[in-house]
């Protein structure tokens, strides 16, 4: 098993200097670099996010990252500016040098832990992603932990009373759950209970009331689930569906094996057969993908949810930077959360080991 580890281990360096050179790659055909939107904030004033959309269109086209370091001719929109203001810009930007050389210099001040300052809001990338990353936990945690929790008994209560109906209308009520997107169900939460239309019995925007640091300790933690019930609520539905069929599906598999209709042979109790024998077959697939399903909930905090509750995350800041070509909170974040992702398939593959002892990598071919 160690050696198979080290492998792992040593895959992670090239895969994510791949990932990161694809997408370095990528960004060199988008139109409208930073130089591109800080000449069309300048031009027509306003704040740069408002001036994004249309910042091409002003600068006639405008050019890419691997333009960026040409003269102003490619900035049609910034005729009025002096070359030697588009020059500092451009300089200031790092754009004033080949990609390749960008690029290198990324990948090493990566290696030494160093990412970057937003260009556009004067904070390192580090304190950007800590100021929000309250929300993603929030959202990532408690709705894997929930659906989990939720999914995991009735999935097993299905398998065991498969063809009943119990198992007809549950499983009705998880294709509805499957078919409602997350934004609908949010704003049908928002209008239902919100204030919307009928009651309000919950807050309509952020994690904490505006007087958290007055309230008690119970107060607080209170006033913390009064608030992320509802995105909670819409950011779960549909991994509860999913998780729910995945676990009956799982379980009716093991239940059909040889050796359960054995056990019940031998004049073990159901119970006992279903939770000391299936249960930890049945499982194996579900648990053993925890990690990776938390870190999808985690890192993929839906924006559009984010956005309707007002929650300011790393969904939300990941569109801005992505609108606003603020390059080095996309590169670092992505540079992060590349080398999170390859460290959690590794994870999950322990964890298969760790509830399986037969299963064991070290016979596989790599």
């Amino acid at each position: 098993m160690g050696a198979y580890i080290l492998r792992r281990l040593a895959l992670i360096i090239p895969t994510l200097f791949g990932i990161m050179l694809i997408n370095f790659t990528l960004t060199q055909f988008v139109p409208g670099g930073p130089v591109e939107q800080v000449l069309a904030q300048l031009e027509g004033g306003g704040d740069v996010f408002e001036n994004i959309a249309g910042g091409a269109d002003s600068a006639g086209g405008g050019g890419d990252i691997g333009a960026n370091g040409g003269g102003d001719d490619r900035y049609l929109g910034a005729r009025g500016l002096p070359p030697e203001f588009i020059a500092e810009l451009e300089a200031q930007f790092g754009f004033d040098k080949p990609a390749h050389i960008r690029f290198a210099n990324m990948i090493w001040d990566y290696m030494r832990l160093d990412f970057g300052e937003s260009y556009f809001r004067s904070i390192s990338v580090v304190d950007l992603v800590i100021e929000k990353l309250p929300v993603s936990i929030t959202l990532g945690l408690w709705s894997t932990v929930i659906a989990y929790l939720v999914s995991i008994p009735l999935g097993i209560r299905k398998a065991v009373r498969d063809g009943t109906s119990f198992d007809t209308w549950t499983s009705g009520l998880i294709i509805v759950a499957y078919a409602i997107p997350g934004f609908l169900f949010a704003i049908l939460l928002l209008v239902l209970f919100a204030g919307g239309s009928y009651f309000q019995w919950f807050p309509l925007r952020g994690l904490t009331s505006d007087n958290f640091d007055e309230l008690s300790a119970f107060g607080k933690v209170i006033d913390y689930f009064w608030h992320i019930t509802l995105p909670v609520l819409a950011s779960t539905i549909s991994a509860f569906a999913t998780l729910t069929l995945l676990t009956k599906n799982s379980f009716l598999d093991e239940i059909k094996k040889q050796y359960v209709m054995t056990a019940k042979a031998k004049g073990l109790a159901e119970n006992r057969v279903l939770y000391g024998h299936v249960f930890r077959n049945a499982m194996l697939i579900i648990i053993a993908g925890f990690p990776a399903v938390f870190v999808s909930v985690f890192f993929g905090g839906s924006l559009i949810i984010e956005t309707i509750f007002s929650l300011d995350g790393l969904g939300r800041m990941g569109f801005e930077a992505a609108v606003a070509r603020d390059y080095p909170v996309i590169f670092g974040t992505l540079f992060v959360f590349g080398l999170i992702g390859l460290v959690v398939g590794l994870l999950s593959d322990l964890m298969y080991v760790w509830i399986d002892p037969r299963i064991d990598f070290e016979t596989r071919e790599t």
